[in-house]
């Protein structure tokens, strides 16, 4: 048990202090831009407002995955939008009104397309490119099931698992105890799934694989939130197994570098505008010329 003194929530919630946590300079309970800011355009006909976050790296490595198909109407600019205040310019908030990355605006016809929520622009993507989203019945919904999995199920990783393991202020052991349960659960699911399939969708690689990756793939590898050892992941292998192969994918390796700002500055690419970025504009190769 916890000697945090019994909550008693109060007849009418009120906002009156922060909530406390990593965050709590930037969470509000209403929504709508805090400044006027403009969004920058690039010169792709896909424009990309993101971070290299699991629901960031959603997008860019699908991105990545269509041009290395070969479809070139996938180029973009990634611009990057740091969680720090930037997502409530007024820019931001009118292609995404939920002030939450990423967000996509596709400039390709008469009239721009905003896009928001990471599983709608794959979704989105798919379509437009008619890739990575198989067109039989069975496998489609199979696609879809998984996708709709992912996104149903993420918040209790992160605002939950993720939320009380590392970033609130106080270390509460019901609330860490019950996202644990629910993530291993999930981790559980996935694999059995995986045990007697390649891919979340059987046999192909598709957009429901590019969702839950950054998520379950990150996690197996003890990358988010420092809870690896605690939740056991190596005990799941055939999430393992499969969260390796998506690893070694090119265009994947692509993707997790697109607006990441962490990390090794090798595998920092802040901004993305041209293929060529990768060799010329990481971290290293910008602070070695400014040396």
């Amino acid at each position: 048990m916890t000697d945090t003194p019994a909550y008693e929530p109060p007849k009418v919630w009120t906002w009156n202090k922060e909530s406390g946590g990593r965050f709590a300079s930037i969470n509000r309970p209403i929504a709508g831009p805090t400044h006027d800011k403009e969004l920058p355009v690039g010169r792709h006909p896909l424009q990309l407002y993101s971070l290299a976050t699991p629901n960031g790296v959603k997008v860019t490595v699908m991105l990545e995955e269509l041009l290395a198909a070969g479809h070139k109407g996938a180029e973009y600019d990634a611009w990057l939008i740091k969680i720090d205040g930037n997502q409530f310019g007024s820019g931001f908030v009118a292609v995404n009104p939920n002030s939450k990355i990423p967000a996509l605006m596709d400039r390709s016809g008469p009239e721009p397309i905003r896009v928001f929520e990471s599983g709608s622009i794959l979704v989105y993507l798919a379509e437009k490119f008619g890739a990575f989203l198989p067109t039989d019945t069975k496998r489609r919904a199979e696609t879809f099931s998984w996708l709709f999995w992912q996104m149903g199920s993420a918040p209790y990783l992160g605002g939950g698992f993720g939320h009380f393991y590392a970033y609130a202020p106080t270390k509460i052991e019901y609330a860490i105890d019950r996202f644990a349960m629910e993530v291993k659960r999930q981790l559980d699911v996935l694999d059995r799934r995986l045990a007697d399939n390649e891919y979340l969708a059987g046999d192909v690689y598709t957009i429901a694989d590019m969702a839950v990756w950054p998520w379950y793939g990150g996690l197996a590898k003890g990358l988010l939130y420092g809870g690896g050892e605690f939740l056991s992941v190596q005990d799941y292998k055939n999430v393992q197994r499969w969260t390796d192969a998506i690893a070694a994918r090119p265009a994947v390796k692509r993707g997790r570098m697109v607006n990441r700002t962490w990390g090794e500055p090798s595998s920092q690419l802040h901004e993305r505008h041209d293929a060529g970025d990768f060799e010329t504009k990481t971290q290293d190769k910008i602070e070695q010329a400014a040396s």
